[in-house]
């Protein structure tokens, strides 16, 4: 107690009565700063992704380095059993999962454990740290002395939970609302001529501006067409990293297609109906939930001020009335 007392002594005579606070606020930045990069990549704007591969000239080997899944981190095999589930089952969800989320990378599983036992580990330090320099003078329970040391340390090991759902669940909606124009714009491909090879790659060019996540799955999609792989295994594998219920029903329709020798133009004009009434249906279910939704807010905003302005005027009538009755 002794050293943390010349410790904060040091701090308050350099930096003022806030000297501590400064000093764990600028630790807690300092080891957000070095963590987070590691999991999150901030993504660049698609025009200015478009500009700069325009102005390289070199887009496709640019794409196809990015839509790599990349090799082993070398340095991150010692710890493969500390950072990878051991069942086998559990580890394929996971890979799934961020895979979902636009983690490709092979060690994208050994980043995300890492990042949680950082974050945890950091967070738990600056608990402790909280509580020996702001509270240990105090009297507090054992509840709060938990919640002041462990809280923390839970709340940064579920961040990059937080994180991989909230992306999951953005590029699986981006996914979705993106699909019933590149549904239209592969069969006016299909229709104009072109083989369904050639018009995945067309709708994978022409939807990156707008839809990068769909069109990264496209792009993929033709990669490994060209690669020799068969179509219903490659689509497959497409509906299984989208994770959406359009795309796995637009895969079986094209396997079915394929099977049974049908017109894939006509598949195609008939379910790419069928997605755009899916997708004004969407619209209007999220309009029809708003009334909903608002009520309670509009109860709690409008009603009160409502009631004091109708009903202020007579309960101060009243209240004077029986002042003076009273006197």
């Amino acid at each position: 107690m002794e050293i943390l007392t010349q410790i904060q002594d040091i701090l308050t005579g350099a930096l003022g009565p806030f000297g501590p606070l400064i000093a764990v606020g600028t630790l807690g930045v300092l080891l957000v700063l070095i963590t987070i990069p590691i999991l999150i990549k901030q993504s660049q704007d698609p025009l200015d992704k478009l500009k700069k591969a325009t102005r390289t000239g070199k887009p496709e080997e640019e794409t196809k380095k990015r839509l790599r899944s990349g090799t082993r981190n070398e340095k991150l095999d010692r710890y493969a059993n500390f950072l990878e589930p051991q069942d086998e089952k559990q580890l394929s969800q996971m890979r799934l999962t961020l895979m979902q989320a636009g983690y490709r990378n092979r060690d994208a599983v050994r980043y995300f454990h890492f990042a949680q036992f950082a974050l945890g580990i950091g967070f738990l330090v600056l608990g402790v740290l909280y509580f020996i320099l702001f509270q240990s003078g105090k009297e507090t329970t054992t509840t709060q002395t938990l919640m002041y040391i462990l809280g923390p340390g839970l709340a940064g090991y579920m961040l990059p939970k937080y994180w991989i759902t909230k992306r999951q669940q953005t590029r699986q909606d981006e996914i979705t609302n993106g699909f019933p124009d590149s549904l239209d714009m592969m069969l006016v491909c299909v229709e104009a001529g072109q083989s369904m090879d050639q018009s995945i790659i067309r709708v994978s060019k022409e939807m990156r501006a707008s839809y990068p996540s769909l069109a990264d799955e496209f792009e993929i999609v033709a990669h490994q067409i060209k690669a020799g792989r068969d179509k219903p295994s490659v689509l497959g594998e497409m509906a299984e990293r989208c994770g959406v219920q359009d795309i796995s029903s637009f895969v079986t329709v094209l396997i079915q297609s394929q099977t049974f020798g049908t017109s894939v133009a006509d598949a195609l004009r008939v379910y790419a109906g069928e997605m755009r009434d899916k997708r004004v249906m969407r619209a209007e279910e999220k309009a029809n939930k708003l009334p909903t939704k608002m009520t309670l807010a509009t109860m709690m905003l409008t009603v009160p001020p409502l009631l004091i302005i109708l009903v202020g005027p007579s309960v101060l009538g009243i209240m004077k009335l029986f002042t003076m009755a009273g006197q």
